[in-house]
């Protein structure tokens, strides 16, 4: 059986309205905008509304790649949300999504990768269409990670924003689409990287509300030197599957987690850094969304053109690590 050509046809955005800037932080926690900036590259995030889930940012993300997709809701028969922020411990954020979108006619699951999740999510879409399972998949990348922070440790939460990108997944004509992928893993047991408490391993409990483990936790140099060696690994692993060098790529999507780890992998790859597509500077680490939310902006802004041979490359807790070579269909 002769598989099907798998691309996206279309995508959407969303970023919750509140700007959150490192002006804005210098006024509730010991840090400064200059210390954030050259550190980072990060200038400001988006928070999420009180009453916005990830599921909210998830649908309105949805909406619009339903609508430049020019694809019905009805006709989605998958939906595949990745986040490390789901609305719920027990009820998938897929299902809610759709309810809310009206998705009838949809199976929907989760996928927990972190910030390569977006990648692995579409890795995922491109087999089941690919073998004639679906026909017409939406891959959301969605978090509300300023639930997740403690607002008290000044090294994690100036880093991270909330945000949605979605994508419409289906058949596109041959010699373009998605050519080749790249899905890592590290087995991470000392925690890099982890919200410690909250699941099985250590339920929440007064003890843990007391030391704050209920949030995310980060040892910033060991998912630094993770973070330089996994960008460019996944990205040659994933060029090489699909028989071509760092010098055919057109553009370069990275997870948006910090300039120093891009500029890093731009360096080992020979990539010139004008073709790393960077916007954390407005909305900082998005985990799962990030990806998605660069590519989206890119193609507004008329930056990506059919035929470009463009990569996704993400990284991020577990420790995974994951990149996808498209040529772009539209």
């Amino acid at each position: 059986m002769k598989l099907k050509n798998v691309g996206i046809i279309g995508l959407g955005t969303y970023v919750p309205e509140k700007v959150m800037t490192n002006f804005d932080f210098e006024k509730i926690i010991d840090t400064s905008d200059e210390w954030i900036r050259t550190r980072t590259g990060i200038e400001e995030r988006r928070f999420a509304s009180e009453d916005q889930a990830t599921s909210d940012l998830a649908a309105e993300a949805a909406k619009k790649a339903l609508k430049n997709a020019g694809v019905s809701v009805e006709e989605i028969d998958m939906i595949i949300v990745a986040t490390a922020t789901p609305d719920y411990n027990l009820q998938n954020t897929a299902c809610i999504v759709q309810e809310l979108i009206g998705a009838v006619n949809a199976g929907a699951v989760d996928v927990s990768a972190a910030c390569s999740g977006f990648v692995y999510a579409l890795t995922m879409a491109k087999g089941l269409v690919a073998s004639g399972i679906n026909k017409k998949i939406l891959v959301i990348g969605a978090e509300v990670l300023s639930r997740c922070v403690d607002m008290q440790d000044r090294n994690t939460c100036v880093l991270f924003g909330d945000g949605a990108a979605a994508a419409i997944v289906t058949e596109v004509e041959e010699g373009y689409g998605m050519v080749s992928q790249f899905l890592g893993a590290e087995a991470d047991l000392k925690g890099s990287l982890r919200t410690p408490a909250g699941g099985t391993r250590k339920p929440l409990s007064q003890e843990v509300l007391d030391e704050r483990s209920n949030f995310i936790q980060m040892k910033g140099q060991d998912v630094f030197k993770f973070a330089v060696k996994a960008l460019p690994k996944a990205t040659l692993e994933a060029l090489e599957q699909g028989g071509f060098k760092a010098e055919d790529i057109d553009m370069v999507f990275p997870h948006q987690a910090n300039s120093r780890i891009i500029e890093s992998a731009s360096k080992r790859l020979n990539i010139p850094m004008e073709k790393f597509y960077l916007n954390l500077n407005k909305y900082g680490n998005t985990s799962s969304a990030s990806i998605g939310l660069a590519l989206g902006e890119a193609l507004e802004k008329g930056l990506v053109k059919k035929g470009d041979l463009i990569a996704l490359t993400g990284f991020g807790a577990g420790l995974t690590y994951a990149s996808m070579i498209i040529r772009w269909s539209y």
